[in-house]
């Protein structure tokens, strides 16, 4: 079998694994091994399935670069991800556990593109996760391969229209799991802010020949870490202390 064919028979199985509920499972055998460059090209292989079966991508996540992710995963990004429209959930919405394996979710800000590229809004969301890695080493080209291991958003539609001029002053985001905070800290996890997310996004999506465009919704990633959840958590994503978007483990 020729590279092409390996890596367009993995992103089928892929994309059947992840609907029977098993995301990534055949990293699990020794022998698979990618390198970065073919990894994404099996996440666009996987989207272009899920597209013809009827889904529509909805923008991008910038991963594995806050220092929380990191340290848990062991290994550095950044890395980028693709966001799926059937799985954008509207704050407050109630997450079932079962359809997910090892559910894990983040606090972080999200911005949507205006025209021209620009950063036209931006807002904190919860993104979930299949926090499962199956080969016996963790490595990027897995992470990238099962799409940065994410699971959807929880997005407050009632702050996407937020310029992000109102989070100028804004000093910590942070979690809270059953009333208790797990995790706080900055906002942003580059130090030039949403915008240096976003020229990173843009330039690692020219390398397929992909680009932003407006009303993309971007994951800029986060400086928190990564926390797994079970049945009857509720989780809150505040900013200085006000609560901005939530969801309910059941």
């Amino acid at each position: 079998m020729d590279a092409d064919s390996r890596l367009k028979s993995l992103a089928e199985r892929q994309w059947r694994d992840y609907r029977s509920g098993r995301p990534g499972i055949a990293f699990a055998e020794p022998g698979l091994a990618l390198t970065l460059s073919e990894a994404y090209g099996v996440q666009a292989e996987v989207a272009r399935l899920r597209c013809a079966a009827g889904d529509a991508i909805a923008g991008y996540k910038v991963g594995c670069i806050g220092a929380g992710v990191v340290e848990q995963f062991g290994m550095a990004g950044p890395i980028r991800a693709l966001l799926f429209r059937s799985e954008l959930r509207a704050s407050g919405a109630e997450i079932r556990y079962e359809d997910h394996v090892n559910l894990a979710i983040e606090g972080e800000m999200a911005i949507r593109i205006g025209a021209g590229g620009a950063v036209a809004a931006a807002f904190p969301v919860i993104e979930l996760h299949n926090f499962v890695f199956r080969a016996a080493r963790k490595t990027l080209a897995e992470l990238v391969a099962n799409n940065g291991i994410n699971a959807g958003v929880v997005v407050p539609h009632h702050l996407t229209e937020t310029p992000n001029s109102r989070w100028v002053d804004a000093r910590k985001l942070s979690v809270d799991i059953n009333g208790r905070t797990v995790d706080s800290g900055a906002l942003w996890p580059f130090p030039g802010g949403p915008e240096e997310s976003v020229a990173w996004l843009r330039s690692s999506l020219s390398l397929q020949d992909r680009a932003l465009a407006s009303g993309d919704l971007v994951l800029t990633g986060t400086p928190l870490g990564l926390y797994p959840v079970k049945p009857d958590d509720h989780v809150v994503v505040k900013v200085d202390g006000e609560a901005h978007v939530d969801c309910f483990i059941t």
